[in-house]
């Protein structure tokens, strides 16, 4: 299941990276990067406040989300960011992957079964992407299908993290403590300050999850068991397709995945966690 992910990952992250869809931003009056990811993203949701984004993106600080949320919403409306994140995204991925409409053709049967069967319940990232209307090109259908399944991995996520007890910031820093992204990249990239990060680290050594300076064998065990239970979560969204189906949606959506990893679209590291694909663990 961790394969298909990192597949669906990279068909999605186009739209935060990919320059299309950077000017697509700019287009709609978004300033800044951040402004363009937090408006896009949360476009689905139309115009809610800080609070509905900080409690669904979860491990940003809310100060970051402040300074783009709500003022994102006097530049363009969100119906109006959704349109353009969709057609920049199908233009980045064209570009990049030069047969994707065939792909596209190959996989959306699959991918539409899952959307619609997967478990919606306390899932709202997912459930917005996929009350979003099917679109008529095959190229956007594909990036809506693979962004409303990405969420629904990254609904299920939050939700462990937060059953453990973890505030926003110390996924971050046990990521950091365990060789992952460096520290520099996840704290500037998600708005944390010196002393939040520092307090993160306290809590997590109070509950002997971290030492000072690396994580503790409570510590790894902890994100390993979060990893497994996401990936558990995740793979209920293709109960319906079956393994028979999952082997085949990766079948065809490995060389796609390749061709955006190595474009260089996306920088390695980046602060979504996103490795290179040919890095990413091979299923069991």
């Amino acid at each position: 299941m961790r394969r298909l992910w990192h597949c669906l990952e990279h068909l999605n992250a186009v739209t935060y990276f990919a320059e299309e869809c950077r000017e697509a931003n700019r287009t709609a009056g978004l300033r800044g990067f951040w402004m363009g990811y937090f408006a896009s993203r949360a476009a689905p949701l139309g115009p809610v406040g800080p609070g509905v984004v900080h409690a669904l993106f979860f491990n940003f600080a809310p100060s970051m989300i402040q300074r783009s949320i709500p003022d994102a919403w006097r530049f363009a409306e969100p119906v109006t960011i959704l349109e353009l994140r969709q057609r920049s995204a199908a233009s980045a991925l064209r570009r990049i992957i030069p047969d994707v409409a065939d792909v596209a053709e190959s996989v959306l049967d699959d991918l539409a079964i899952s959307v619609v069967t997967a478990p919606g319940s306390g899932r709202a990232l997912f459930c917005v992407n996929r009350d979003v209307e099917r679109p008529p090109d095959p190229v956007e259908a594909l990036w809506q299908s693979a962004t409303a399944l990405r969420e629904h991995r990254g609904d299920g996520h939050t939700a462990l993290l937060t059953s453990k007890g973890l505030s926003g910031c110390e996924p971050h820093v046990l990521f950091a403590s365990e060789g992952g992204i460096p520290r520099e990249v996840l704290q500037s990239n998600r708005g944390w300050s010196d002393e939040e990060w520092v307090e993160a680290q306290r809590r997590l050594q109070e509950r002997g999850l971290y030492n000072g300076a690396t994580l503790t064998s409570a510590g790894h065990r902890l994100r390993a068991d979060i990893e497994q239970a996401t990936d558990e979560l995740a793979g209920r969204a293709y109960d319906a397709i079956g393994p028979g189906g999952v082997k085949s949606l990766i079948d065809l959506l490995i060389e796609p995945a390749r061709c955006i990893s190595r474009s260089g679209d996306i920088p390695y590291p980046n602060p979504i966690g996103l490795p290179p694909i040919d890095l990413c663990p091979q299923e069991p």
